[in-house]
């Protein structure tokens, strides 16, 4: 009898078991996000929490996939790891042996090492913090004492790790970078629930059909744009001469390209503008100055002042984190080490400079494209009379990193094709050496 053969159903077992093992390190990720930490009492730090002129600091927190807002065990998010690594990040731009250390093989295992152990000691400062902070709310702690202080500590900072160990789990054994899928997966969380809501309010008549539709349309139009401006870019054009190989065999010349995109620097000015706009409103709740307290009214999300500043700060924070992340002298001379040139540039330095202003160039339309997706969502929905605000930083977010998933995905499939072609053609050439032995 012969054996029964099972059907291919043309998934790559491979990456199946990486997709599987993704879903579930989100699913353990969501489910920690919805466990409450010992000792608090939810509602009361949530209702303060929405009344309060923090509110925009604790949203962003949450945004960028923190649970603070109703005290989770997950409460800090990724938002210790994010910190350490933007610090080392930004420090590699600075400190000259921290920037060579990111560039060789060792010198990145051992900055990921500091990164952690950074990332322990920001959880620990904040985990403190928010246990300070709970125990000023009316009712949130009962019985507050040194101890139930601490044990949130404890509680909050193992969570921290853990999500971050989770992350990299995903990195090493799934699919997609796992710190960025966990941020997008905490968004996509909240969508179901603001859809209900939608539905109710509408039910309630406190929305119309004609609000919902131009809500729908603004939406689409938001994710349209962010997915067309994420995968826009500036080609400049490389040229590899010709080599001269081994017993005077010589390569045929290639043209390739420098791809330059117009977000070079991604959601990050985004960031960076709200953590720094958010803090007259944050200030403006734990003090009872009148002065402080004005301004932070002054600057009310989806008014002009509100607006123009964080239109500034996000091109201003663009080409700075730019500037640091994208290093054009490097690029040049690995081009010319490589022979490579630009048609109509000297090698070196004129390259560099070449790639700057190119650079300059193209971060600018990139820049205002940040600021109006994070500035018109928010605006237009006020102006609609939501109650339900939603912002560009979370469809930046989504839709980059699903574009970059579904990048890797391919990018999979691809090199298992390539490797299966490979195995066949060894195989087809043995059993032609086998014939003719």
């Amino acid at each position: 009898m012969t054996a029964a053969v099972r059907p291919s159903l043309g998934i790559d077992p491979e990456l199946q078991r990486k997709i599987g093992f993704t879903i579930l390190a989100l699913v353990i990720y969501r489910v920690g996000a919805h466990i409450f930490a010992p000792g608090v009492n939810v509602q009361a730090v949530t209702d303060f929490i929405r009344n309060s002129a923090a509110a925009g600091f604790f949203g962003l927190y949450d945004t960028l996939g923190g649970g603070l807002s109703r005290a989770t065990v997950f409460a800090l998010g990724i938002m210790p790891y994010i910190s350490a690594s933007i610090i080392f990040q930004l420090a590699g731009g600075i400190y000259a042996p921290i920037g060579k250390m990111q560039k060789d093989e060792e010198g990145k295992k051992k900055l990921t090492q500091w990164t952690r152990y950074l990332t322990v000691l920001i959880a620990l400062g904040q985990a403190w913090t928010f246990a300070v902070f709970t125990e000023s709310i009316p009712g949130a702690v009962p019985f507050p004492t040194f101890w139930t202080r601490l044990a949130m500590v404890v509680v909050l900072t193992t969570g921290a790790i853990f999500v971050m160990w989770l992350g990299e789990q995903i990195t090493e054994r799934g699919i997609g970078n796992g710190m960025s899928l966990l941020i997008t997966f905490s968004i996509l969380d909240r969508l179901w629930p603001g859809l209900v809501h939608m539905v109710s309010f509408w039910k309630d008549g406190v929305y119309s059909i004609a609000q919902i539709l131009l809500f729908g349309a603004i939406l689409v139009g938001v994710v349209a744009g962010v997915t067309a401006m994420h995968l826009a870019a500036r080609r400049i054009p490389v040229q590899i001469p010709r080599k001269v190989m081994g017993r005077g065999r010589m390569t045929q010349g290639q043209k390739t390209f420098i791809p330059i995109r117009l977000i070079t620097a991604g959601v990050m000015p985004i960031v960076f503008a709200q953590t720094i706009i958010i803090v007259p409103g944050t200030i403006a709740s734990f003090t009872p100055n009148e002065t402080v307290r004005a301004f932070a009214d002054f600057m009310t999300p989806g008014e002009l002042p509100y607006d123009l500043t964080f239109g500034i700060l996000i091109l201003l924070f663009s080409y700075f984190y730019t500037s640091i992340i994208f290093n054009s002298v490097d690029l040049a001379e690995n081009l010319k080490k490589q022979g490579g040139f630009i048609p109509g540039v000297k090698p070196g330095a004129s390259t560099a400079d070449y790639i700057d202003n190119v650079l300059g160039r193209v971060t600018l339309p990139g820049a205002l494209f940040l600021a109006i997706i994070a500035i018109i969502p928010v605006t237009m929905t006020k102006q609609l009379g939501f109650q339900q605000q939603f912002g560009g930083t979370s469809v930046l977010i989504v839709v980059g990193v699903l574009l970059d998933t579904i990048a890797q995905v391919q990018q999979h499939l691809t090199l298992r094709k390539y490797d299966s072609f490979m195995k066949a053609g060894r195989i087809k050439f043995r059993g032609r050496q086998q014939r003719f032995m």
